[in-house]
């Protein structure tokens, strides 16, 4: 069903998604390849045990964010989660900047996906063939275009197909991602040694110390957002799912990530010092080689990447049409992000959208994978700042009474957030974005924000208020 301006009849997704479907989504889009990836600069910033530690300090930090977001989904369970939450409390212009920012941040997380799905394969074969430019000395290869073309078509065409095939694909990848990830960090931590985290924290100098887990803390929402693909789908919930249960799969979804990113860090470092291997392009893969001296732990690390990678791409994809929809329906942006297909009730402009900037992404090749880690951090926390801002007024405004503790968790949130924010943009600080590139890539969302906003002036006028709380909240007139 598509945007009717005269009548605002308010478009409608399909309501499939189950208890395991909500649960894949977010466990699945948190764990993504970052921990193969990345995991070589988080070492030399914070060593094994300082990054377990940013990770558990990350993770608490996301369970009250979390919360936050539990309880405004009781409220408000409607799709697009922080746009509604944003416009119920402040209007339109704030519900576009969370917008904006949250779509961004997804698409970031999209666009690094379709980069890594070429530099995780490159290893279990030899695809680094046909180079076509370099960009800051990265070679970026014709094969590494072809595959992120290619999967970028075929995540897009699954979330074409409609969301309870999306949610059945992401289910069977999160399983089998548990599974094997199970097996590798058991082979690990029982084959390892705990003499092998030395040094633990990289450097003994306090400061250092502290420098080097802030560094990552302030990218831990990057690796943690994902638990939010649940109210962004919450609308698609199937009619015998209440709505309420929606905040306990959220909370659990994100314990269950924290835990999995500790024992995987906590395997690398057992399994070989990690100093041997920290400036291997795939350290987590080069342990399991080195400790075992067989390639077929390897590949075992480079497989569970690889569906960690796909669950993830998968949930974000999902999410970030659902952003652009809500603000599509909601006629804050051009409704037609709203269209949805009349047999698969799926938002066809924003996947075409989202597919064609996360390919756009993936042509900027390897170089890219920091910057979109550090720019997608920055948008995500300030979306996370809306989001804690945005619950004490709809709390209030729904009437709805709160205990002192349910008080504070968006007081947290909010620090936290902000906290985060602030280590990105305050001078000498460890984790304050690079110039100019990352400060020029954040300049330039901004600014693509800014003009999307007064193309879209007409749009927003020729809905009333009235009917835009209709078409974002589903209030009735």
């Amino acid at each position: 069903m598509n945007v009717d301006l005269k009548t605002n009849e308010r478009p409608q997704l399909k309501q499939t998604i189950g208890r395991l479907g909500f649960f894949s989504l977010a466990f699945g889009s948190m764990i993504g390849v970052g921990w193969i990836t990345g995991l070589h600069g988080m070492f030399q910033d914070a060593g094994p045990v300082g990054t377990m530690i940013a990770f558990v300090a990350g993770g608490l930090l996301m369970i009250v964010i979390g919360l936050c977001y539990a309880q405004a989904m009781k409220i408000l369970p409607v799709t697009g989660g922080e746009v509604a939450y944003a416009y119920k409390a402040f209007g339109t212009e704030k519900a576009f900047i969370v917008g904006w920012c949250l779509a961004i941040g997804y698409l970031s997380v999209s666009a690094f996906e379709a980069v890594s799905i070429g530099v995780v394969i490159s290893y279990l074969i030899d695809i680094n063939v046909w180079p076509l430019y370099e960009i800051e000395g990265t070679t970026v290869f014709g094969s590494h275009v072809l595959l992120a073309f290619l999967f970028t078509g075929a995540i897009a065409l699954i979330n074409y197909l409609g969301v309870g095939l999306a949610t059945r694909v992401q289910t069977v990848l999160t399983i089998l991602l548990i599974g094997f990830a199970a097996a590798f960090v058991v082979a690990g931590c029982s084959q390892g040694e705990l003499s092998n985290l030395k040094p633990v924290f990289g450097n003994s100098e306090t400061t250092t110390v502290l420098a080097g887990i802030l560094a990552v803390f302030v990218t831990v929402p990057f690796w943690f957002v994902g638990f939010d693909t649940i109210p962004q789908a919450a609308e698609e919930r199937a009619e015998n799912f209440p709505a309420s249960r929606l905040g306990k799969l959220l909370i659990l979804a994100i314990a269950g990530s924290t835990i999995f990113y500790v024992l995987v860090f906590l395997s690398v470092g057992m399994t070989t010092p990690w100093t041997e291997i920290v400036n291997e392009d795939l350290p987590t893969a080069a342990a399991f080689r080195v400790a075992f001296g067989s390639p077929f732990w390897e590949r075992i690390v480079l497989f569970v990447g690889l569906i960690g990678l796909l669950t993830s791409w998968n949930g974000f994809f999902l999410s970030g049409c659902r952003v652009l929809f809500a603000m599509g329906r909601g006629n804050i942006i051009h409704p037609a992000f709203a269209k949805t297909h009349p047999k698969y009730g799926t938002p066809t402009t924003a996947i075409i959208f989202s597919a064609s900037v996360t390919f756009l992404g993936a042509l900027i090749g390897k170089h890219a994978i920091t910057l979109f880690v550090n720019v997608g951090s920055f948008c995500i926390a300030l979306a996370f700042l809306g989001v804690a801002f945005s619950l004490p007024k709809i709390k209030h405004d729904s009437n709805l009474k709160s205990s002192l503790l349910n008080r504070l968790v968006p007081l947290i949130a909010g620090v936290g957030s902000g906290f985060i924010l602030l280590a990105m943009i305050t001078p000498g600080s460890p984790a304050m974005l690079s110039w100019p590139t990352e400060w020029g890539v954040l300049g330039l969302v901004l600014l693509g924000g800014f003009i999307l906003w007064l193309m879209s002036t007409k749009v927003r006028e020729d809905v009333s208020e009235e009917s835009r709380r209709m078409l974002i909240l589903d209030e009735q007139k």
